[in-house]
């Protein structure tokens, strides 16, 4: 199978980080200094190294697939986002129950690109401000909201995985968006 970049993120300056969903192991490019991924996920090691080879850079340049084998397989035995592996395993079962750790929230933002149209819906706003939060700080608002109850807060995470669930790219919506649609909000794993 052809994997077809992300749009506006070929070429990146990347690493290859894993993450399994129910057991089945996806790959997928993760430029470290932009706090972006920029591939699909991929669920066959070969095609990896192949996507890698085609679209992505080492900070030395362009490589072969040989080379991005190496750290493919190196991506199962460690990460760069994490250190703890268990952070990259999940649980459709949790995450359709609205469980998501920090990790995976990180992922998810990085996913997106870290846009900022959730913040500017006036109903987010609106409740971020009435919980005493800026809604210009953005994405952290996310990671303050998870301690907070109420019909607000509760309004800002469904929105939150709804915009989530719509703006994923790629395959990484078709893979985890009807999940984030079945949730009934989010809780934070790692409390």
């Amino acid at each position: 199978m052809t994997y077809e970049p992300l749009d506006e993120r070929d070429g990146h300056v990347a690493g290859i980080e894993s993450l399994t969903v129910d057991g089945r192991r996806y790959y997928f490019g993760f430029d470290h200094s932009s706090d972006l991924v920029v591939s699909p996920l991929i669920d066959d090691a070969a095609a990896m190294a192949e996507f890698a080879a085609a679209h992505l850079a080492q900070t030395d340049g362009r490589h072969d697939a040989a080379y991005w084998s190496e750290l493919v397989a190196g991506a199962v035995e460690e990460s760069m986002l994490t250190g703890d592996r268990a952070d990259t395993e999940l649980d459709t079962g949790a995450l359709r129950a609205g469980e998501m750790s920090y990790h995976l929230r990180y992922l998810m933002g990085a996913a997106v690109g870290w846009t900022e149209d959730l913040f500017e819906d006036e109903e987010v706003a609106a409740a971020l401000t009435r919980l005493g939060l800026d809604p210009d700080d953005g994405w952290e608002t996310i990671d303050r909201c998870l301690g907070l109850d109420g019909p607000d807060a509760g309004l800002v995470l469904r929105r939150y995985l709804a915009y989530l669930a719509a703006d994923l790219p790629g395959n990484w919506r078709t893979i985890l968006g009807p999940l984030l649609e079945e949730a009934p909000t989010v809780r934070d794993t790692d409390r």
